[in-house]
């Protein structure tokens, strides 16, 4: 079998799954995590062929993408492991094709099973690309003697409902960005934020902010006009790649540029095959070219040369957002490091893209981090009216991060309500240290009212699945508390004066 000169950390890697592979056997379910760039590709295909030359069984590794089929075959018979796509024209696989190895979509796998084509009893090993998608678990269910490895930069489920430790007996982690990057493996990158009102976001069913009303933010001519300036400013004659949320503002970014003379290209999946296979040879021949997209080339797209990631969107994706700047970060040897411009705050939501993460806890928490996730979300959303501000000059801090504040009560075994009682304290604070009297007081009350609405949404996604009627009372006990807490502060400081 040929080989590749593999890494010593994907030769490391490789030798750990082995072990596991060799001590669980048919039962063993592993998830591999390894970050965009690291050589996930290569490193399951080599998985593969060792599995088949030691053990004389089949294996099948599963994508989610048809593009995704054709790479992964390409990779295999790269290491001279025999292998057969299964797609729809497949209609019959006849006994002399002895293929050891088979790579296939989900859907389509599901159905020539249903066929008869393929014998589940056969098959050893079932590699699963982008494990993340988390869509496969019916199907893996068919496979009864087959041992299981899913592969994923990011092990965090792309469905809540379907965590990915009640499919995986065991995470297995790889090189993190910043090893990779100190290593050499990968480029460094600088990163260009930009604070984006993101108000006018909506989120939809999956969770992510909807196309419409990414649109209309994007499409805007302030955020245009922030566009160009971040271009022109920090990647000006860089090859670029441009990720947008719609169709619509990644048409209008390209009529933009392209009355600006920059040289740039649109692609979407709508897009023919033909004409896009013409534009990726394009952007990938032409000096500083611009090509702007919508999402379609966050997986199965290799470009090395990319020198620039702008992020035209916001989203509530840590897969995603890792995706989008994984494809400006293969080094090269005339390339140590890349440029990421951020126009959604997801910087601010996720961290730095080469910052360390927990991905163990990611794994077993996976509830805890969505919620920590939307909490960040909706906190960077959030801001203090200049207006309300003024109304509290003798107050340092109006702000109340109850996000933290929780975390802080749940680490020192508190109860969570502390963290609703120290809010109502400093608002009560707020109202008394910028009040002569109470009933001034009890007035500043109503400037608080949108204030405390937020800190109020935000206990309750703390505290997880709770109903309206309970956020209602919240609500209520809140304010009566609220004004109780000043009354008897106020009157506190009465006594004193009148003392003195």
């Amino acid at each position: 079998m040929p080989t590749r000169q593999l890494y010593h950390y994907q030769e490391k890697d490789i030798h750990t799954l082995f072990e596991k592979l060799e001590q669980r056997g048919s039962k063993c379910r592993l998830l591999y995590q390894l970050p965009t760039g690291g050589g996930k590709t290569m490193i399951f295909s080599e998985i593969a062929g060792r599995y088949i030359q030691k053990y004389q069984k089949k294996v099948i590794v599963l994508t989610h993408r048809t593009e995704l089929c054709r790479q992964t075959s390409a990779a295999l018979q790269m290491l001279g492991i025999t292998n057969k796509v299964i797609n729809s024209a497949v209609k019959r696989i006849s006994r002399k094709e002895a293929y050891p190895c088979y790579v296939a979509m989900v859907e389509t796998l599901k159905n020539r099973i249903s066929d008869g084509l393929i014998d589940t009893s056969t098959i050893g090993l079932i590699i699963v690309d982008e494990a993340h998608h988390n869509s496969f678990q019916k199907l893996l269910g068919k496979f009864t003697n087959a041992a299981i490895i899913g592969v994923t930069a990011t092990p965090l489920s792309s469905d809540i409902n379907l965590p990915m430790h009640k499919n995986y007996d065991e995470l297995i982690i790889g090189e993190q960005i910043g090893s990779l990057i100190s290593q050499g493996y990968l480029a460094r990158p600088t990163t260009w934020r930009y604070d984006v009102e993101l108000n006018t976001l909506k989120t939809g069913l999956h969770g992510d902010f909807t196309v419409s009303t990414s649109d209309e933010l994007y499409s805007s001519q302030a955020m245009v006009d922030l566009l160009v300036h971040a271009y022109e400013s920090h990647a000006k004659n860089k090859k670029t790649l441009i990720f947008n949320n719609g169709i619509f503002t990644s048409r209008k970014v390209y009529e933009v540029f392209s009355a600006l003379g920059y040289p740039i290209r649109h692609l979407d999946n709508q897009t023919s095959p033909a004409e896009r296979t013409e534009i990726l040879k394009w952007f990938k021949k032409t000096r500083g070219a611009i090509l702007t997209s919508v999402s379609i080339l966050t997986t199965g797209f290799d470009e090395p040369t990319i020198q620039t990631v702008i992020l035209n969107r916001a989203t509530t994706s840590i897969t995603l957002y890792h995706q989008m700047i994984g494809r400006g970060s293969r080094r090269l040897p005339q390339k140590k490091t890349f440029t990421i411009i951020d126009l959604g705050n997801n910087t601010d939501r996720f961290g730095e893209w080469n910052a360390e993460i927990d991905w163990s806890f990611v794994f077993e928490n996976p509830e805890a981090f969505y919620a920590s996730l939307n909490t960040q979300t909706s906190y960077q959303a959030h801001q203090i009216s200049s207006d309300m501000r003024s109304l509290f000059p003798n107050s340092l801090e109006v702000s109340f991060d109850i996000q933290a504040a929780h975390q802080s009560a749940m680490d020192n075994g508190l109860k969570a309500k502390i963290v609703i009682r120290d809010s109502i304290r400093q608002h009560a604070l707020m109202c008394a240290d910028n009040s002569s009297s109470i009933a001034e007081a009890i007035e500043l009350t109503t400037a608080l009212s949108r204030e405390i609405d937020w800190r109020i949404k935000q206990y309750a996604k703390c505290l997880g699945r709770v109903t309206k009627n309970y956020t209602e009372w919240l609500r209520e006990d809140y304010e009566a508390k609220l004004q109780l807490l000043i009354r008897k502060i106020m009157g506190r400081r009465m006594l004193l004066k009148t003392a003195v």
